[in-house]
């Protein structure tokens, strides 16, 4: 599939958005982590800018972004129009959080309830994007059991690090943050690989013999279905480079998952609040990175079956 930059910026950050207001939901709205207001304002203002900013981000890659607002009524049947409501709906009770926590320092009552309904909407937001992929079954890649964990566990991983980020440099480091972030990360690690193993052993259920009930014999194109480059080819008949993707298959655990690690293993071991923070807040713009590329693979190295109708 054609990656493009649009939604490989828009899956990775509003998954890093919603998994971090879904863990200041909880955690500030249950008083674990202490409401203050230059903390609440910006942890807030962070996961709702990723959040906006990747919703923004999708509409580039539409024909006509003007009439985005379509896909709404589409909700009984689209997992992206589910995704859109859900999205919409999660900022009513992110907003009403923001204002009691961030800006009248409560904790409990109401404010506990609104936070775990963002909670909630964060949660149910970043399933629908997950089953829009999973749900997909002419792109073997994403139609597997591992796809709609994968983001969850990718959306709890970045929003975890970003939370150590910014607990650590407003100097109210958390232990339980920091392990939390640095297991997430090395969950996140475990899923990708297993994932890529599963990806790397499938073979299609559909070819172009089986198509035309030839299961037996060998069937190939006398004529191309076009000359040139169309919409199909272009969205659906992406190719990556073997070597390439090789590349891209080191650097993302590295920038993903194993420099955070360690970066987060370090600011555990740091007796220096500062030193702490700054690698806690290099391994959060390393995650980042890394996870731009993870997604930019995960688009690449899908392949949709139309393509054996042009005989690849």
């Amino acid at each position: 599939m054609h990656p493009a930059i649009s939604v490989v910026f828009f899956t990775t950050a509003t998954g890093a958005g919603y998994g971090l207001l879904a863990l200041l939901g909880v955690l500030g709205g249950l008083g674990y982590v202490e409401p203050g207001f230059w903390f609440g304002l910006v942890s807030m203002a962070l996961a709702l800018g990723l959040i906006v900013a990747g919703l923004l981000s999708s509409t580039g890659h539409l024909g006509r972004p003007e009439r985005a607002w379509r896909a709404f009524s589409q909700w009984r049947s689209s997992w992206l129009s589910r995704e859109g409501v859900a999205s919409v709906a999660t900022f009513i009770p992110a907003a009403l959080f923001g204002i009691g926590w961030a800006v009248l320092g409560r904790s409990g009552g109401w404010v506990a309830v609104a936070g775990l309904l963002a909670a909630a909407g964060a949660v149910a937001t970043v399933c629908a994007t997950g089953m829009i992929y999973a749900s997909l079954k002419p792109i073997a890649q994403w139609h597997s059991r591992y796809t709609l964990p994968a983001y969850l566990v990718f959306a709890a991983m970045t929003g975890a690090v970003l939370l150590n980020a910014l607990l650590q440099g407003f100097g109210r480091g958390s232990t339980s943050v920091l392990a939390c972030a640095g297991l997430a990360t090395l969950a996140g690690w475990g899923w990708k690989l297993a994932t890529w193993r599963h990806n790397d052993r499938l073979e299609l259920p559909t070819s172009a013999n089986a198509a035309t009930g030839l299961a037996g014999g060998s069937v190939r194109s006398i004529e191309w279905p076009h000359t040139e480059e169309n919409y199909v080819l272009k969205e659906m008949g992406f190719r990556i480079a073997r070597k390439h993707s090789a590349r891209l298959r080191r650097i993302t655990p590295f920038l993903a998952f194993a420099a955070p690690a360690v970066l987060l293993a370090i600011a555990f071991l740091l007796p220096w609040p500062v030193a702490a923070a700054m690698a806690s807040v290099l391994a959060a713009l390393l995650q980042f990175a890394g996870m731009l590329v993870e997604r930019w693979l995960f688009f690449a190295e899908a392949k949709h079956t139309v393509t054996l109708y042009y005989g690849r």
